[in-house]
């Protein structure tokens, strides 16, 4: 097996994403994740001399890193500034620079107004002066795509002239992300072919969605390292996604293997996504909310029967499970398979009036989901067993400035009445307090509170409706409960009315 060696760029390239900025401390988790837990092999966190922030948060990493036996994997872009990045990186505690160069003559020519010999003297000097002070180089060649679509006697001279520096690895970048599959491995292959002992990672773009395909295509052509991102971040279209390629080398690749975890990778991107803010779309491959979610009847009815709508991008893989939408091209067996989960079983005509009746909330646009379906089925179905069993009768919440705010309830269950008063952190933690004081009496437990989503449905009027959507945990599974009302806590309530009945 040759091992292909992952340099994760989330937390340099990654946070070019515009608008995205992380705090040292979120780079710390950050890196310490990708390290430790996704298990790349390298992380390149920080570019030099961008600010007294970057630098403290550098200062973190390194002294985290070092303490662990891990900073020789941690890397810093750096510049050709007559060593001021140099001075940057000792300040910093790393000892591993990306130095970037000019990889195609147009920058070369256009950008920094030089020619060959003067730009390759100068990278040699900084080459020289990083070896003084104990830093290992890697150097990349910005534009190299380019390069070799326009000058590729430039790239071909420049490689030759690296090859005589002390640099532990050159990194090819499609820094516009411009290149075809099919140019990538061409380009790749010709590289290797003249320079077998030289360590070549590429960097790709997604520009034209290409940047997956052109990771396996450079695999394919004996690239030694890839540079990838979480969440696929980046600037303009961004990087070449984590989870993508890493699924696709290990379905596709079988002579290559990386140390790459893949059932980390779904926790990761939610970090991400949490401290960059940037939400990631429901059907990004791998990591989104939607893609192991079947939506039409007859893929339910094949899973059923013999796996039919399987493949081997198989949600378990990523710590998820397989799950079944409800809606309006929900057939029964998207019914069954959700009612199965819920421990329910109904007879087939019973079954036809609840698929009935979710198709139609479908045609609505209503939103069913598995944690709807009893109350559905209550709705349809003339069963007293299925009937609401707990009812919230009243309640007073009372917030005031300097005061704990507080929650009477009276709620009804099983047609005995209770009342219990708490305090809380706010309005609807003291009525979780209060109803957990009702159901602590009962010596029942309630679920766990995992989530807690308000969404306020557009229009712009100070009095639209807001939307609660609660995820609960009960032995280690979770179900969602939602609630609609003007009033934000009332949303909640109704939404935690429906859980007390479900469980």
């Amino acid at each position: 097996m040759r091992h292909i060696e992952i340099m994760d760029t989330t937390l340099r390239d990654g946070e070019q994403t515009s608008g995205v900025s992380f705090s040292a401390q979120e780079k710390l988790t950050l890196a310490q994740m990708l390290l430790t837990e996704v298990q790349v092999d390298r992380i390149e966190i920080a570019s030099a001399r961008v600010s007294e922030g970057e630098l403290e948060a550098v200062k973190k990493i390194t002294s985290w890193a070092k303490e662990h036996n891990m900073l020789h994997r941690i890397e810093v872009l750096t510049f050709v500034d007559s060593g001021a990045s140099i001075d940057w990186m000792r300040k910093a505690g790393a000892n591993v620079m990306n130095l970037l160069t000019k990889g195609s003559l147009n920058h070369l020519t256009h950008q920094l107004k030089k020619t060959e010999a003067q730009h390759f003297a100068e990278i040699a000097e900084t080459i020289g002066q990083a070896s003084a002070s104990n830093i290992d180089v890697n150097v990349y060649l910005e534009d190299w795509s380019n390069g070799m679509r326009h000058s590729k006697e430039y790239v071909m001279r420049f490689l030759e002239f690296l090859n005589t520096q002390s640099v532990k690895r050159i990194l090819l970048p499609d820094t516009l992300g411009v290149l075809t599959p099919q140019e990538t491995y061409d380009f790749i292959l010709e590289i290797i072919a003249k320079y077998p002992d030289t360590h070549f990672d590429f960097h790709g773009h997604n520009d034209y969605d290409l940047g997956t395909a052109n990771a396996l295509f450079a695999v394919k052509a004996g690239i030694h390292g890839l540079h990838l991102t979480v969440n696929g971040m980046g600037e303009r279209a961004g990087n070449a996604p984590l989870a993508s390629v890493i699924a696709v080398l290990n379905d596709y690749v079988k002579e290559v293997e990386t140390s790459v975890d893949e059932m980390s990778l779904y926790t990761a991107s939610k970090l991400v996504e949490t401290f960059s803010g940037l939400r990631i779309p429901s059907n990004k491959p791998g990591v989104g909310d939607n893609v192991f979610t079947q939506t039409a009847g007859i893929h339910a009815d094949g899973d059923k029967k013999n796996s039919l709508y399987f493949n081997d991008l198989m949600p378990e893989r990523f710590g998820r499970q397989r799950a079944y939408a409800l809606g309006k091209m929900s057939g029964k067996a998207n019914i069954e398979n959700n009612l199965k989960q819920l421990g329910i079983t109904l007879n087939d005509d019973d079954l036809k009036k609840v698929t009935a009746r979710i198709i139609e909330l479908g045609d609505r646009k209503e939103v069913v989901t598995q944690a709807d379906l009893p109350y559905i089925i209550s709705d349809v179905i003339d069963s007293s067993d299925l009937k609401e069993k707990v009812k919230i009768d009243s309640y007073v919440l009372t917030h005031a400035m300097s005061h704990k705010p507080m929650a009477s309830v009276k709620i009804t269950i099983n047609g005995q009445s209770y009342e219990e008063q708490a305090f809380g952190d706010g309005q609807y933690d003291a009525f979780m307090n209060a109803v957990k004081k009702v159901y602590c009496s009962l010596h029942i437990e309630l679920p766990s509170l995992a989530d807690y989503y308000v969404h306020i449905p557009p229009g712009g009027k100070t009095d639209a409706l807001c939307e609660t959507i609660i995820t609960w945990k009960t032995n280690g599974h979770p179900f969602k409960t939602h609630g609609l009302d003007s009033d934000q806590t009332v949303s909640a309530i109704k939404a935690t009315t429906k859980m007390l009945n479900q469980i």
